[in-house]
């Protein structure tokens, strides 16, 4: 079949990247939105622009601890002629019963509390004595006491003009003002904005849950004893991990053996809990490429999976459907460690980012002058190779060779370099297509 067209496609089709990924990502139906906590919704992307309610903040207030004063009063303020006030009274956070401040008084104020009605300017504690009359050093340690209730007397030594280190209400955000539109991925800081707006939940795209399996009988969890012909599995944690840094509440399936009822029993496990499933290995030719046997031979109920070649290296076999009752979009990667990998990127992330309702579907792409000859590159197929990425140099380094296997040297990438499908010679100072990796 050809993708979602439900046309027939000839079995030696060579797809190329682009035709593969759009395939994937019109067959898509992303959830509809949900409400969230606040907590609850970090990491996700909001789904409805949001307007300011209220202002903020939402009265005026001190921005210091000092005293509340008329401007006029402490207008000529010196340090040999200070300002004398009559203190009557203070102005805690959270204060409800303001005193009004009248000429020839002040009231004491502590950081966030609002301004007492006929004050006009905050005069920091640091220029007065403190009400200790002892200078600005005994204001210093009276900064810290505890409020007192009797009235007395401040010395100012300063001016402070109207409307001095007083946060306006509104100053922030005035009320119908937008607030965050839709798009916004939620981030520690938009969640503050939101708890201080009043709000405790928020609509938004849910992450999607992907579920990432690995098959073959060789592999071993890691910590495990390898036996002849064993290696650990790592596409598993490698994948997994990626999903969780694209965005996705991603689970990871211990490795499945090249049996098709084992496989198949594994994924109909997952169903319940997946959004969308990945499967690295056994998607080539071989005689024990179980998830290509497996899955080529689901009935009609099961939704189908189509493999196919693509005009790219690494990463030739690729393998996608919809499954399940569901139609659970299943990518299914080649085993090779790197394979593995630059497939995710290249597919399994957009899919991710599409979900969610991100607005950066795609890594960006930069151009960068290649530091090293990039040797031989076949003919007729977009090769991509890892690479050390400098943006302020604009130069990209290649790093390993372009074994599939070479997962070491995957470890030391940022970025892949992409050379196309024409070009057959990469000579050093060339410049080509860099996607860098580091991009959240």
């Amino acid at each position: 079949m050809n993708g979602t067209t439900g046309q027939t496609t000839p079995p030696d089709r060579v797809w190329s990247v682009a035709e593969h990924l759009d395939d994937i990502l019109a067959a898509l139906r992303p959830p509809a939105p949900v409400i969230r906590q606040l907590l609850d919704a970090q990491g996700c992307v909001l789904a409805e622009d949001l307007t300011v309610p209220l202002p903020l903040p939402p009265f005026d207030n001190s921005s210091m601890d000092g005293y509340a004063v008329r401007a006029a009063d402490v207008a000529g303020a010196t340090a040999d002629a200070p300002a004398v006030l009559t203190v009557i009274g203070d102005v805690a956070a959270g204060s409800g019963t303001l005193p009004a401040v009248g000429p020839g008084q002040a009231a004491r104020i502590m950081t966030g509390a609002p301004l007492p009605p006929g004050a006009e300017a905050v005069v920091p504690v640091e220029w007065t004595d403190g009400g200790t009359g002892q200078g600005p050093a005994a204001a210093m340690r009276a900064r810290s006491a505890a409020p007192q209730d009797a009235a007395g007397e401040v010395r100012v030594h300063r001016p402070a003009a109207a409307g001095a280190h007083i946060r306006r209400a509104g100053s922030d955000a005035r009320t119908g003002e937008p607030a965050l539109p839709a798009g916004t991925v939620l981030g520690p800081s938009q969640l503050g904005l939101l708890a201080a707006l009043g709000l405790d939940t928020v609509r938004v795209r849910p992450r999607p849950r992907v579920v990432v399996l690995s098959t073959g009988s060789e592999l071993v969890q890691p910590g495990e004893p390898l036996g002849p012909g064993q290696i650990h599995d790592s596409n598993s944690f490698q994948l997994t991990a990626a999903a969780r840094a694209a965005g996705a509440v991603a689970y990871r399936v211990g490795a499945v053996a090249d049996d098709a009822a084992t496989l198949r029993a594994a994924l109909q496990d997952q169903y319940a809990r997946a959004d969308v499933l990945v499967t690295s290995g056994g998607v080539s030719v071989g005689a024990y490429d179980v998830v290509k046997e497996t899955l080529t031979a689901l009935s009609a109920d099961d939704g189908r999976v189509q493999f196919r070649k693509l005009a790219m290296q690494p990463g030739k076999p690729q393998g996608f459907g919809l499954i399940g009752p569901g139609r659970i979009p299943l990518l299914a990667l080649p085993g090779n460690p790197v394979s593995s990998y630059v497939s995710f990127e290249l597919f399994v992330r957009p899919v991710i980012r599409t979900l969610m309702g991100h607005p950066e579907v795609h890594r960006p792409t930069a151009r960068a002058r290649v530091t090293e000859p990039l040797g031989a590159s076949p003919r007729g197929k977009r090769q991509f190779l890892r690479g050390s990425y400098d943006p302020a140099a604009g130069t990209v380094t290649p790093v390993g060779g372009s074994g599939s296997h070479l997962v070491r040297a995957m470890a030391y990438a940022d970025a892949l370099i992409v050379v196309p499908e024409d070009t057959t010679d990469v000579p050093a100072d060339a410049t080509v297509d860099v996607i860098p990796l580091g991009h959240p």
